[in-house]
This record gives structure tokens, sequence and C-alpha cells, in this order.
């Protein structure tokens, strides 16, 4: 028998590590991404009943998301925290392997983006396909891949900035 708890378990697993992303994209710190994060699945969970399938519930989970995350940053006035980032990187520095220096660098470049373009960079990132992204943004598939590629022109502008350091 399909129970709620069952179904939101397979929901929470199929979906939690892109959420994680998409609020650390927002956030900048690992902690408050983790706190938003269980922030929308329990607004998953009280509105599990109410989903209607008439998107895919991962796009449902991402609107969910992306609106928590935008609270959080109004209601906290906040932006994301360079300072935060550079002392993850920092104090992770001599631990981190180049490669994980350079993602830790890629997101801090994401976080210096808007804040339409953090979510569609960091869904595109997670290879969330383009139909939903784009129905996730709010904009036309077309519209969404010209958005992506200026996007991605962006953060190489905001990259090379950084690598000259």
């Amino acid at each position: 028998m399909d129970t709620k708890e069952q179904r939101f378990k397979v929901i929470f697993q199929a979906n939690s590590r892109k959420i994680y992303h998409l609020c650390y994209g927002y956030t900048g710190d690992s902690d408050s991404a983790n706190d938003l994060m269980q922030e929308t699945f329990m607004k998953v969970w009280q509105n599990l009943d109410k989903f209607r399938n008439q998107a895919m519930i991962s796009t449902w989970i991402y609107r969910i998301a992306v609106n928590t995350c935008l609270s959080y940053l109004r209601v906290e006035k906040r932006q994301p925290k360079d300072e935060l980032t550079d002392n993850i990187i920092e104090t992770r520095g001599e631990e981190l392997s180049e490669k994980n220096e350079q993602v830790a660098l890629l997101y801090k470049c994401i976080s210096k983006l808007e804040e339409n373009e953090r979510i569609i960079i960091t869904l595109v990132l997670d290879e969330v396909p383009y139909p939903e992204i784009a129905e996730v943004s709010g904009i036309s598939e077309g519209n969404l891949r010209v958005k992506i590629h200026r996007i991605k022109q962006k953060l190489t502008e905001i990259y090379n900035r950084y690598e000259r350091f």
C-alpha cells in the first residue's frame, strides 16, 4: 500500500540534492541551504495532498524552494555573503582538491548573479530538463536558451575576474 510517508520518502530522495544546490545558490552558505531545503520539504509534506499532478512534482517542488529562498532573502534582507564564502573556501582551502576549489569558486561566482539567473543556472548545473526550467522560471523554452547563453557569458566574465587574483 502506498502511504503518504512512502511517497514523501521517494520524493525527498529524488529531489533533495537538487533542492540543496538551489538553496546553496541563493545563500552561499551550507547551513542556511540545509535549513531552507528542510523548510521546503516541510512545505512539500504539508501540501502533498493538494498536489494535483498538473505539473511534474519536481517542478512544483522547485517553485516551493524558490519561493522559500526568496522569502528568506527578503525577510532577512540578505544577499549572498562574500565573507561567508571566502571563509568557507579559506577554512577548507588546504584540504580541498583543485577541482573542489573550482566548484567553490563557481558557486561564489553564481552568488554574484541576479536571483532569477541564479535559479536558472543552478537548475542547468543539476541537469534539470529545459522544459522544466522554463516552467519554473516562467519563460518560454526559446527565451530560456538565450538567457542561459547570456548567463554563461556573464559567469565566464565573473570567473575570469577571480582567476586573475
